[in-house]
């Protein structure tokens, strides 16, 4: 699907490819690109062939390249719909930038992308009236900014398994969500990292078909991007933070299994020795004030040991 969006002399038009031969800035939208259109684009636009390539084959890293007439931007981001974190979804935007004209590539639809055209519904000439470099920053603020509501979710499923883990107690369950948040984690950094990079680039002054009163506006955009990849080293501390709780945990109830069994054939022991003793086969043993003198080293015995453990605090 193709959109053409046309701003001429304070208006602006809405339409299919037909509209791309009248003049004026414009904004072309294609959602699940396919090798003819993209071709009817290249030919008029002059798009490079490897950049078309990059468009087919999605899951490219962002970046952003200059081609004769025009730069290449990809940029990423993320969302969630499903109530598992480890089932975000990856959006990927591709940009062509000319002098006076944007494409935009992607699979799927996205909300950063509704709320930009509805801004320029609202208010065309504050949006791509101010230039497609102006409509760029626009789209690229959206989708980094999708990434925040994201990272809330991560952060209090973070906090709830902390929780979880000293209230409740170690499960299973709670060490395989917490694996789950932390592969999440390393695949958001992964991509946004060099991100954060490519926005940089895009803030510096002499980027061909950037003005330079919108190069201030992608410096926002990074320190959004800088924003979110401390509340992901911040959030990788933590989810490793919970796994050393989950696991201290565990040893320390191993520990307490493990001490209370110590105890209880610590106690057993004289017992086994008094028995042991009394039981052999002697007539001198036989008596009667031997059988009462093992009987109350029996009693006495554990007895003295249970005191002095309670007094210790071992038990």
């Amino acid at each position: 699907m193709l959109r053409v969006r046309k701003f001429h002399e304070g208006r602006l038009d809405e339409g299919d490819e037909a509209l791309l031969a009248a003049p004026g800035l414009t904004w072309i939208d294609v959602v699940k690109p396919d090798e003819a259109v993209l071709g009817r684009l290249a030919e008029r636009y002059g798009l490079h062939k490897l950049a078309l390539e990059d468009c087919l084959h999605l899951d490219q890293r962002p970046k952003l390249e200059e081609y004769p007439g025009h730069q290449f931007l990809v940029l990423q981001g993320f969302t969630c719909a499903s109530e598992s974190l480890s089932d975000v979804t990856m959006h990927e935007l591709h940009f062509f930038l000319g002098p006076d004209w944007l494409i935009t590539v992607h699979e799927q639809a996205h909300a950063a992308i509704a709320e930009v055209d509805k801004r320029l519904k609202a208010d065309p000439t504050g949006t791509l009236g101010r230039g497609v470099d102006f409509v760029a920053y626009l789209l690229a603020d959206a989708l980094v900014d999708w990434n925040f509501p994201l990272l809330d979710r991560v952060n209090d499923a973070i906090d709830d398994l902390e929780e979880r883990v000293f209230l409740a107690g170690p499960a299973q369950v709670l060490m395989q969500e917490a694996l789950e948040l932390k592969r999440t984690l390393v695949l958001v950094r992964r991509v946004l990292s060099p991100q954060r990079d490519v926005v940089g680039l895009l803030a510096r002054h002499g980027i061909a078909h950037v003005q330079e009163r919108t190069t201030l506006y992608f410096r926002d955009v990074y320190d959004h991007l800088v924003r979110i990849y401390e509340q992901l080293e911040a959030a990788r501390d933590l989810i490793g933070g919970v796994v050393d709780a989950y696991l201290s945990v565990v040893a320390n109830r191993t520990a307490d299994v493990s001490k209370q069994l110590t105890i209880f054939a610590t106690l057993f022991l004289p017992l086994s020795f008094v028995v042991g003793f009394f039981g052999q086969n002697f007539e001198v043993l036989s008596g009667t004030w031997f059988f009462w003198l093992m009987l109350g080293l029996m009693v006495a015995l554990p007895s003295s040991m249970f005191w002095w453990f309670h007094r210790k605090g071992w038990l």
